[in-house]
């Protein structure tokens, strides 16, 4: 997908490179027999659930009533950021993807929803629609329109209920399912919601046929396949971060070791996050000979996610890392539904407590618990979200939280820990929730990439988790 992409905003040397040529064969390809071609390709969604593309086009009721392709481009979640280099890189691919999701469920309209910061790639998008309309490819001679929208920066809104809710003009909240957007989307008609690289993959499926792409990944009965390429945005304690699009199937550790370049100063890896912040981290030990596909991922008790790998090293506490990923959680929010409201708060605030220091005994048995209630308990996944990457914190890496109630612990002065621990104390505002007590730092305690020193153990290539 993104290979040789490097010049291909401009209409024409897409349509140089073969651009386009997938959607003026799909419409002349009864629709039925386009969403069988998908199925057979065994695709699923890449934007973190792994929902099969091709059962989810089926649901689209066959009614004589609008229907509607709504891309989720609000990509959010920490260390995530494919979908913000395919938009950059190949905006023609994902309209062009969207158009052939538009004809095979029989929708008039097709809506990019993309992340409010995202302001060079929704101009990059806007662009290349008008370019795209202005050849007749979209909006014109009843082929269907394309309509960009800017969300307001919320990380709720990756929820699709949540999304559908602000594209409808309402606060961006999640709603009840059911009803499921297939039957009742936006404005209440059937709907089809799914993320940028999965509908950027549409054209390729149909370049190379479904039977060629199915046999790219691993081979699997049902949703326990993964087939074709994936985009995996590798970050944390790596010498090469970035995007790599490797097949489905490839192990962790080619990603990390080969692609990635390995960890600086020939580190130790302490654990791996295979599928972006909301997801159960995995030992070294797991991570050494793991694949990356939804089976081996589901067995080793994680998820493939969004497809971002956050690589953790030795110098990393681990409490402290769990620190920062709770307060994204209970930032972000939406404040709806109590377990979530409520139970983001008293994770961040348990937190604070053991690694500032001030932590009982018995706490780390109930920061574990806490985060228990949350799941399942939620209106839509952000609480588990928040929920199970803390607890498999506790599980796999137990020491790194009970050391901070341990008598006379004291982190030792060159420490990263030692900062935490006094920022916990004394800048933590419980006053003003919602505030991120991480925007309190100073220039002094900042090291000299900017980054702060407390949080060595989490930092990307863009900065830190949050």
């Amino acid at each position: 997908m993104l290979d040789g992409a490097e010049h291909l905003h401009d209409i024409e040397a897409y349509q140089q490179a073969g651009g386009y040529a997938q959607l003026k064969a799909a419409r002349s390809i009864e629709p039925g027999t386009l969403i069988d071609d998908i199925k057979a390709s065994g695709i699923r969604g890449r934007g973190g659930a792994g929902f099969p593309t091709g059962l989810k086009l089926s649901f689209i009721p066959k009614v004589d009533k609008p229907k509607y392709v709504v891309c989720n481009a609000d990509e959010s979640e920490p260390c995530t950021f494919k979908d913000r280099e395919i938009i950059e890189r190949l905006p023609h691919l994902l309209i062009e993807g969207c158009m052939i999701a538009a004809h095979a469920i029989g929708a008039q309209y097709a809506f990019i929803y993309i992340r409010g910061e995202y302001l060079e790639p929704f101009e990059i998008l806007r662009d290349a629609a008008e370019q795209a309309r202005a050849a007749g490819l979209i909006g014109v001679d009843g082929t269907p329109s394309l309509v960009i929208h800017r969300g307001a920066g919320a990380y709720i809104c990756g929820e699709e209920t949540a999304l559908l809710s602000s594209l409808n003009g309402y606060r961006g909240q999640p709603t009840v399912k059911p009803p499921f957007p297939a039957v009742s989307g936006l404005y209440e008609l059937p709907t089809l919601v799914n993320n940028v690289e999965t509908l950027a993959s549409l054209p390729r499926i149909l370049e190379i046929g479904a039977a060629t792409f199915a046999a790219a990944g691993v081979q699997g009965p049902g949703p326990a396949s993964g087939t074709g390429t994936r985009v995996m945005s590798l970050s944390g304690h790596v010498n090469k971060p970035g995007n790599y699009e490797l097949t489905i199937g490839t192990p962790l550790r080619e990603l990390i070791m080969e692609h990635g370049g390995g960890v600086p100063g020939g580190r130790a890896i302490k654990a791996v996050i295979p599928g972006g912040s909301s997801t159960p981290v995995l030992t070294a030990i797991v991570a050494e000979d793991i694949l990356m596909d939804y089976k081996s991922m589901a067995d080793a008790g994680t998820m493939f996610g969004s497809g971002s790998v956050i690589v953790i090293d030795d110098r990393t506490c681990m409490a402290q890392l769990a620190l920062r990923v709770a307060e994204f959680y209970k930032h972000e929010s939406c404040g709806k539904c109590t377990p979530c409201r409520e139970g983001t708060k008293w994770v961040v605030d348990l937190l604070a407590r053991i690694v500032g220091g001030t932590g009982k005994p018995g706490d780390v048995d109930l920061l574990y618990e806490v985060n228990g209630r949350i799941m399942g308990k939620c209106l839509c996944p952000l609480g588990e979200a928040m929920a199970m990457p803390v607890r498999s914190y506790i599980e796999k890496f137990r020491s790194d939280f009970d050391r901070y109630l341990e008598p006379g612990f004291v982190p030792p002065d060159d420490s990263p820990m030692k900062i935490v621990a006094k920022l916990a104390v004394e800048h933590y505002d419980h006053a003003k929730p919602g505030v991120n007590w991480m925007g309190k730092l100073t220039r002094a305690d900042l090291g000299q990439t900017g980054v702060p020193a407390a949080l060595a153990g989490s930092t990307t290539d863009s900065g830190t988790l949050s």
